[in-house]
């Protein structure tokens, strides 16, 4: 989507004081039934002072915050569409009463009885769809209220108009689309909003219906009187935008930045390459890497080793070369899972792999056999997050049969990435499933944030809990 479009969608104020109110109101209408629940099933007990019920309170604020946060349950396109946040909703529901029951279970917190837990479940439930209900019927009031109404014209009825058009529809909370102005001759077909007026008309017809602002999809250059109705909208406290159209110079969606004056034009966001992101991002990377060396690997060598080395002979690593960032090959560790064979360097894993040894299957099946890319990501050569690594060869295979396949090479690989948690992992079997796997990676690259990184190592774990069909 060209970010040009993008920044008139709705007024970042009124989505941000939704966006926030919806999440004070569900933290109020938990707080607000903890207390009640406490007064009625431990009258005597101090709330501040039982460590017991305030290790409690803590846990149930703070998973609920990081789910919903890691889920993205409060994001601008989730509100957006009212079914899909009720479902999203339940879901983090559901994972939220499974992390407070593992708590409860596991740390032996038995001291608070089970009637106080099941009621605090069952209100916050209610409360939470009384609170969806709420938002339903505020966003209904707000597209329907006329003092936050901000009733439009578009100047034009050509593709990008349209694309406005579809776009104001779709998200713009508190935006009233009237019509379109374009001169007669320009329009062979029949549109979704009216033809208002001829362009020379725009600016009476728009005070005639009380609008608000005018966009105009023409630009000024290409029909000098556009800076005649620019004028006139101003003197009548009309406010004029321009939405540039840059298909003449690229058919391609792009992306906007400036140095000083000068656009400049891009292809795609990348925020990775902005060095302060680069920075977090590799302070994340070295921080979990050191402690799961530490801390993991530090045991599971010599444990697994023994294991490895038991059923088959060979090196207790794998080492393949495969190709990184800015397609500069390196070294990819992995515990060895096969026997040693020569097409090791060449061909691809395959469910029911006969070079797979019994104790492989298992640190495949479990994701075990990855842990020593944690050294990759200490050495700088990968990331915790990031497209996977291919071997050289399917690098230069893929590459042929997907065009933008190397523009993934723009990152350094992960040990996890968007693709894998949304069930592109394991086997390449058709081309299909290569482009998806490419649009996934693509996905991450414009998308990154230090959060999206920890949502999906989160997921990952999740998944590797859960178990996957495709690990093997």
């Amino acid at each position: 989507m060209p970010i040009e479009l993008n920044i008139f969608i709705m007024n970042t104020p009124l989505k941000n004081y939704i966006h926030n109110t919806v999440i004070f109101l569900d933290l109020f209408f938990l707080n607000i039934i903890l207390l009640s629940v406490h007064f009625i099933f431990n009258e005597n007990t101090n709330w501040i002072i039982s460590s017991v019920y305030r290790e409690y309170w803590v846990l149930l604020n703070g998973s609920w915050i990081a789910l919903t946060y890691i889920l993205k349950t409060y994001s601008g396109g989730e509100l957006n569409r009212f079914e899909f946040f009720i479902k999203r909703t339940a879901q983090v529901y559901l994972f939220w009463i499974i992390v407070v029951l593992f708590y409860l279970f596991f740390f032996r917190k038995f001291q608070i009885s089970r009637g106080f837990v099941f009621i605090t479940f069952l209100l916050f439930g209610f409360g939470l769809l009384l609170n969806r209900f709420l938002y339903l019927g505020i966003h209904i009031y707000l597209k329907k209220s006329n003092r936050l109404l901000n009733k439009v014209i578009i100047i034009g009825y050509n593709n990008t108009a349209k694309k406005l058009a579809s776009y104001f529809s779709e998200e713009g909370l508190n935006i009233d689309l009237v019509g379109f102005t374009e001169e007669n001759k320009n329009v062979n077909e029949l549109s979704n909003y009216p033809i208002l007026a001829e362009i020379k008309n725009t600016v009476a017809i728009a005070k005639k219906l009380d609008v608000q602002e005018i966009f105009s999809t023409i630009p000024p250059e290409q029909n000098q009187y556009i800076y005649t109705i620019l004028h006139e909208a101003e003197r009548d406290c009309i406010r004029f935008k321009v939405v540039p159209d840059f298909t003449s110079l690229i058919k391609t969606p792009v992306v906007i930045d400036y140095i000083r004056d000068l656009p400049i034009l891009s292809l795609r966001r990348d925020p990775l390459d902005n060095i302060g992101n680069q920075i977090k991002k590799r302070i994340l990377d070295v921080t979990v890497s050191f402690l799961v060396v530490i801390f993991i690997l530090s045991w599971l060598i010599p444990l697994l080793g023994i294991l490895i080395l038991l059923e088959s002979k060979g090196p207790i690593f794998f080492s393949q070369t495969r190709s990184g960032k800015n397609n500069k090959k390196f070294n990819c560790l992995k515990f060895r899972s096969m026997r040693i064979n020569p097409d090791a360097e060449t061909k691809q894993a395959t469910k029911f792999d006969q070079r797979v040894t019994r104790v492989g299957k298992f640190l495949r099946k479990t994701s075990l056999d990855e842990f020593p890319q944690f050294i990759n990501v200490l050495k700088g050569e990968m990331s915790l997050v990031g497209p996977r690594p291919h071997m050289v060869k399917h690098t230069s295979d893929y590459s042929k049969i997907v065009d933008n396949f190397m523009i993934r090479q723009f990152l350094k690989p992960g040990i996890t990435g968007w693709a894998q948690i949304n069930g592109f992992r394991g086997q390449i079997t058709d081309n299909q499933q290569l482009k998806s796997r490419v649009t996934s990676d693509l996905w991450y690259l414009e998308n990154w944030t230090i959060w999206l990184d920890i949502r999906i190592l989160f997921l990952t774990i999740y998944k590797i809990v859960k178990g996957d069909e495709n690990a093997f």
